[in-house]
């Protein structure tokens, strides 16, 4: 990470552990016994949403220039393009469920799901999507950009706290182990961003010279 003064190792270090992380959910989840009695249609829901789950590691990471070979422009870039394959995952797997089990899914919009992770997940479903447009309209608003950091933090808040207690409280296909795991990883990592972007924002710019 950018912080450590770190070497080839350490920055491919990095690289193999956020990897692993990312990956170790779905490689459990695909060998879960429980998938031989799901339909295909509801499988690739479910790992929609892993996968979604997966890319939120990335996006701390990146807002915060602590992935090797991606700060500065470089990152914020990947990090705009993460976010709109994390809004497609989310589409795809709330889409998906809704071809299996219409009525769950209107129960579960309409916040009156007899599953309590339903409703979490709802919430953090329409953060995503608040988020997306919200960037997708930013330059048009002409939004200023402390404006813009504040309202997307707590957005990324919000979708993280969403996502993480939905997760959690499902027993599926996914697996308990790796599954709390990334919730962590994904947790420490926003923590770590939200409080480094504050002390920036904080600091006095510097004055030109005279």
């Amino acid at each position: 990470m950018r912080g450590i003064g770190a070497g080839p190792v350490v920055k491919a270090l990095v690289w193999v552990l956020v990897t692993a992380a990312m990956i170790a959910p779905v490689i459990a989840a695909a060998n879960s016994p429980l998938l031989a009695w799901r339909d295909p249609i509801y499988i690739a829901a479910g790992f929609a949403g892993i996968l979604g789950l997966s890319l939120m590691l990335l996006q701390p990471l990146l807002a915060g220039g602590d992935l090797p070979g991606l700060s500065g422009m470089r990152g914020r870039r990947v990090h705009r393009i993460v976010g709109g394959l994390l809004l497609v995952a989310v589409i795809f797997h709330v889409a998906g469920l809704w071809v299996t089990s219409p009525p769950d899914v209107v129960d579960a919009l309409l916040f009156v799901s007899p599953t309590p992770f339903s409703a979490w997940g709802v919430i953090a479903m329409w953060a995503v999507i608040a988020s997306g447009v919200f960037a997708a309209l930013r330059r048009r608003m002409r939004v200023p950009p402390r404006v813009w950091r504040r309202f997307h933090t707590a957005l990324a808040v919000v979708i993280v706290m969403g996502t993480v207690v939905h997760a959690v409280q499902i027993e599926g296909t996914i697996e308990t182990v790796t599954k709390l795991g990334l919730c962590a990883l994904v947790i420490a990592a926003t923590i770590r961003t939200v409080v480094k972007l504050q002390v920036l924002a904080k600091r006095p710019r510097r004055q030109p010279d005279a």
